[in-house]
């Protein structure tokens, strides 16, 4: 019997989702491509069928122990799987949302630039700026000898380092152990019987080992004193000298000889964020803190106090707290009716943050009192409110006063002031975490020849781990992130690169890998890059599927499977598999579009807008340099530029944030700007993305779009639910009263297999459908609400064609391409695409919309109503701050019909598509 592995993965009778029982075979050591429509069935076959079967495999070669304890995942509806090997999904939605998540430590690079840092940095004293040193025992007996000789010293060994206490224990095992002598706060000391400190009051004691006159003839009783010096003060010491009356400090451990501070020997652990000992301890290594925000407080001090300045205590009531700032007022001579503007800062302050002194309270009923109180200020009662035993009604009320700032300790670097002082070529490691990652991989480059010996032998392997990681991440088109960039704030394309970029570093062989359009959000300019890093990791003797839409992945792959003809019931169909060339020839709807026989028309005449304008000024977020933005209203905006140029700082970031406050109060901060001008020729803002419609399976278009509300007032309208005194709750699978009890309106119960894989089973009293008997006997046209939920769009569209407010809703679905989807169909099993169709399909008289991907002809539609903007502004050349001095911050393309700028990276690709001469 042969053992070599198949040379094909093959799939047999797959019927996950739409899949209509297909067979696909895909060779192994190719890039393959798996594409088709939107909802064709393309990630039912790649994720939820091959994936999902690796992942099955994998689980069972557990124990039964661990696989009780981890859980079993389902078995895909398919036939048989041959020839599978270990499978990794890179997914868009496994983004990590964990705050202390960055580049660096996702991608692995910042583990090996600490251990560099730990290994070879050289610490400086944050005191004093001097090189830290270290001494041996022999080195510091010889200093001794040669400063001293001759002279009378005492030698210290430091035991309290500026702490509160009052040390009566500490000066009893001392005396215990013999010893006469201290020194307390620069003072010489006898240890006497009882001996206490001021406990209130911060303290340095040093113990007096001895007592010596220095003598070269006679260095061993100097040597024991200093052994058992370095020994008493934990590796540190100290040298008073009695004649000059100063003091010198030798320690064991990297110390500064002029202040005495020292610091721990260095470990990775210490260059940490996410440890104690690295981390920066006023923002615990978040590099942002959280701060009461005065001018959320008082957002108009025009106002007085009486009037409701103040906006977490509103208008005067009369209550303690007034009473309390009343006297406080009359303290600085003003009153609650005076302008807050005019009050003394020095009255302002103590109403926000306290004041030691004890208040004399006056109320309307006694004109003076001897109640007297401590006033502990406002900002320390909203602080109260945000701690855990705070109800979450409270917290979220005192939440609306805060502000994410830089913490103004790290400013924003997370590490303590220790971590921030080891250097490499003169960057600490918080200024190599913040180069984008193309300087930093040519700093790796250049570094070692300006390293001593020493560290280049100790470095070099280190450095040379850390090129090859960093050399991995621009080759997939980004160089222009930094290391400390939060993982939270990627795109999906980015956090999907940064994770293949991490499994080219691993260099894994005999893998399968599954990656989910991985060109998402990378500019033309970079997916030459892109294509080049999978085509590696195939040569490393690995196989690659990729789910993809792109034309130039698709034709750089060794071979493609396309899934089809439509979508939804109308795909889940193989329609071909084989190689690019071959698929050119064929006739297929995505073949089409490659060789050009079908096209996306581009418009003749371009839309003039409504000669209104949105106006951003001075835009300087993360890498914008004060950028203008100017968006013509009644036209389709698209912003575009390479990766990493600012669009998502800009429209994202910035304008979005500011939109959402205006219209709904949105909690979200923008981005620095100066000014935002036209916001009033516009009433609402949507943002359209890829996110889930809803993460439970209760979710579905109908109750998306709201279109099911209107079903059910529909159905609470006939004369057989007036009978019976139905309400719309009644047509609610989501609350009692009207759906089928024994499942909860699930449709399905779920049966718990122990160590096998948990069995869906349709509810056997209401067959699936959801609802109880004497809901489904109320009928509009013969058809129940359990039969409406099971019709496809196309279907309800025909249904409803006499009830124009639900068809209204359903033709727009219809018209977007989901004809296909079931009203009821769950949202979790819908793909990404879809998720977008519909956020789009629910639009209604919207001025301004962003969206990361949407289909064409519904957004012309849209304009044509005049809800949308259109328009294209090319961000700067390069990523980042990459090639910034040879582009402009902002160059705008117009309306297609101006020249194209030379500089514009987008204009070459532009050019090719809209067949306009490179020339």
């Amino acid at each position: 019997m042969s053992n070599t592995t198949p040379s094909y993965l093959e799939v047999v009778g797959a019927r996950v989702h739409n899949l209509k029982n297909i067979d696909v075979s895909i060779p192994h050591g190719t890039l393959s491509v798996i594409t088709g429509l939107s909802g064709s069935g393309k990630s039912s076959l790649a994720f939820d069928t091959i994936y999902a079967e690796g992942q099955r495999r994998y689980i069972e070669t557990f124990s039964s122990y661990a696989r009780n304890m981890l859980g079993s995942l389902e078995r895909p509806d398919v036939d048989k799987i041959s020839g599978l090997s270990p499978v990794i999904a890179i997914e868009q939605k496994t983004i990590n949302r964990n705050p202390r998540s960055t580049i660096g430590t996702t991608t692995e690079v910042y583990d090996f630039l600490r251990l560099l840092f730990a290994r070879i940095g050289q610490a400086r004293s944050y005191l004093s700026g001097e090189p830290m040193v270290r001494y041996t025992e022999e080195k510091i007996v010889g200093m001794i000898l040669d400063r001293y000789d001759g002279r009378k010293i005492y030698l210290l060994a430091p035991l309290v380092q500026n702490r509160k206490g009052h040390y009566k224990d500490l000066f009893e095992q001392l005396q215990k152990k013999g010893y006469l002598h201290v020194r307390v706060d620069g003072e010489l000391r006898e240890i006497a019987f009882g001996m206490k400190l001021d406990r209130y009051k911060n303290h340095s004691i040093e113990l007096v080992v001895d007592k010596l006159k220095v003598s070269r003839k006679d260095d061993s009783r100097l040597r024991d004193s200093v052994a058992n010096t370095m020994r008493q003060g934990g590796k540190q010491m100290m040298v008073y000298d009695l004649e000059s009356n100063e003091t010198a400090h030798f320690s064991q451990s990297l110390m500064d000889p002029a202040t005495g501070l020292s610091y721990r020997e260095p470990a990775p652990h210490n260059f940490s964020f996410n440890s104690p000992l690295g981390a920066c301890p006023c923002c615990k290594g978040l590099g942002t803190v959280n701060i009461v925000d005065r001018a959320k407080i008082i957002p108009d001090d025009r106002l007085s106090i009486f009037n409701g300045a103040i906006v977490p205590l509103g208008k005067y009531k009369n209550s303690m707290i007034f009473w309390q700032i009343a006297a406080i007022c009359e303290k600085y001579g003003c009153d609650l009716k005076t302008p807050v503007k005019d009050l003394p800062e020095e009255a302002l302050n103590d109403i926000l943050n306290g004041t030691t002194e004890r208040l004399q309270i006056k109320s309307e009923t006694h004109s003076i009192s001897n109640y007297f109180l401590s006033y502990e200020g406002l900002v320390k009662y909203i602080e109260m409110q945000q701690r855990d035993e705070a109800s979450s009604e409270a917290q979220k009320w005192s939440g609306k006063f805060y502000s994410r700032l830089l913490c103004p300790e790290c400013h924003g670097d997370r590490l303590n002031r220790e971590a921030l002082h080891f250097f490499i070529d003169g960057k600490n490691i918080a200024d190599l975490s913040r180069l984008d990652i193309t300087d930093l991989w040519e700093w790796s480059k250049n570094v070692e020849s300006r390293l001593d010996e020493r560290q280049r032998i100790i470095g070099h392997e280190i450095l040379k781990e850390i090129r090859s990681r960093l050399a991995f991440l621009v080759d997939v088109g980004l160089g222009y992130l930094a290391l400390n960039r939060n993982s939270a704030t990627l795109s999906g394309g980015e956090s999907q690169r940064i994770r293949l970029a991490t499994q080219l570093g691993s260099e894994l062989v005999n893998v399968l890998y599954i990656l989910d359009e991985p060109s998402i959000g990378l500019h033309q300019s970079d997916n030459r890059r892109l294509i080049t890093s999978l085509q590696k990791l195939r040569d490393a003797q690995n196989s690659i599927i990729v789910v993809e839409h792109d034309k130039d992945m698709m034709l750089d792959a060794d071979y493609i499977v396309d899934i089809g003809p439509k979508a939804g019931r109308k795909g889940g169909e193989v329609v071909f598999q084989g190689t690019p060339s071959d698929m050119l020839k064929t006739d297929t709807l995505t073949a089409r579009y490659l060789n050009g026989a079908t096209a996306i028309e581009i418009p003749a005449v371009r839309r003039p807008g409504n000669g209104k304008f949105l106006e951003l000024l001075g835009c300087t977020g993360n890498n914008l340099r004060d950028v203008n933005l100017r968006l013509p209203l009644g036209t389709f905006t698209c912003v575009c530029g390479v990766s990493g140029s600012g669009k998502s700082s800009l429209v994202n970031g910035t304008l979005q944030p500011i939109l959402s406050q205006k219209f709904y109060r949105s909690a979200e901060e923008p981005l620095p700007y100066r000014e935002l001008l036209g916001a009033e020729h516009i009433d609402k803002i949507v943002t359209v993305d890829q996110s889930p419609l809803g993460k439970s399976p209760r979710s579905n278009p109908a109750t998306y779009t709201g279109v099911f509300s209107d079903i059910r007032s529909l159905f609470v309208g006939l004369p057989e639910a007036k009978i019976r005194g139905y309400k719309p709750g009644r047509f609610s699978f989501n609350v009692a009263g009207g759906r089928c009890e024994e499942c909860k309106g699930n449709g399905y119960k779920t049966i718990e297999m122990n160590f096998l894989p948990d069995v869906l089973v349709p509810c056997e009293v209401c067959g699936g459908k959801r609802y109880n008997r004497e809901t489904l006997e109320v009928r509009f046209k013969g058809k129940s609400i359990a039969d409406v939920l099971d019709m496809t769009i196309n279907q309800a569209v025909g249904f409803f064609e006499h009830q124009p407010k639900i068809l209204k809703k359903l033709k727009i679905m219809q018209e977007i391409g989901l004809g296909y989807i079931k009203l009821g169909q769950p949202s979790s099993t819908l793909s990404g695409g879809t998720h977008v169709d519909y956020m789009v399909g629910t639009f209604d008289h919207i001025e301004v919309v962003f969206n990361d991907k949407d289909g064409v002809p519904l957004v012309n539609q849209a304009v044509e109503d005049g809800e949308k903007n259109l328009d294209v502004l090319e961000m700067q050349p390069g990523g980042g701050f990459v090639e910034q001095e040879k582009g402009l911050a902002g160059v705008a393309l117009g309306q297609f019909r101006c020249e194209f700028h030379t500089l514009v990276l987008t204009a070459p690709f532009l050019r090719t598509e809209l067949g306009i001469s490179n020339n």
